[in-house]
């Protein structure tokens, strides 16, 4: 099923609809997120890590930077026209974003690093000893949430957070 894109995604020209903006948790599908969403910024001042920020057309959008997200729901709390949507019995996942690790990562380069690894709560990030004193990273896309701690930690940004397949979702 092809993905459903957004106006502005269509006038940029991402017809994939894997160019858009990262959502707050249980964000629904693009399209029907940038219907729904009023842009009253609600959500922002509700995240209690800063996480949520105003984007372009003053929708929201998380920037994992300086920290990941915790999924504690507060945004959802908050979110009264549904664009944020929680249905505990229906589907607890929050999205489909999953961590990739960037051929520029320090480890696979020979440099002693394990940043990434530390901060998954998860444990989806693991080290593989190898010859020649390299410390592989193993990333089981099972076990990771695509919380973005990761790439937050990261000292040169080597983690990419991105959906790995669109997520249909009504409400």
């Amino acid at each position: 099923m092809p993905a459903s894109i957004s106006r502005s995604q269509f006038l940029s020209g991402d017809f994939s609809g894997m160019n858009a903006p990262i959502r707050p948790p249980w964000a629904l599908e693009e399209a029907q997120f940038v219907e729904r969403c009023t842009r009253c910024s609600d959500c922002i001042p509700a995240c209690e890590y800063g996480l949520i920020k105003e984007g372009r057309g003053k929708f929201p959008y998380l920037d994992f930077s300086v920290v990941g997200c915790d999924f504690c729901q507060a945004c959802v709390k908050v979110c009264k026209t549904g664009a944020l949507f929680y249905d505990a019995g229906e589907d607890p996942v929050p999205w489909t974003l999953k961590a990739t690790i960037l051929p520029s990562c320090l480890s696979l380069n020979g440099v002693i690093c394990r940043s990434c690894g530390e901060a998954c709560e998860e444990k989806a990030i693991r080290f593989k000893l190898e010859v020649g004193g390299i410390a592989r990273p193993i990333l089981d896309q099972e076990l990771c949430s695509g919380c973005g701690e990761c790439f937050a930690v990261c000292p040169i940004k080597s983690i990419q957070i991105s959906p790995l397949e669109p997520r249909d979702q009504t409400a």
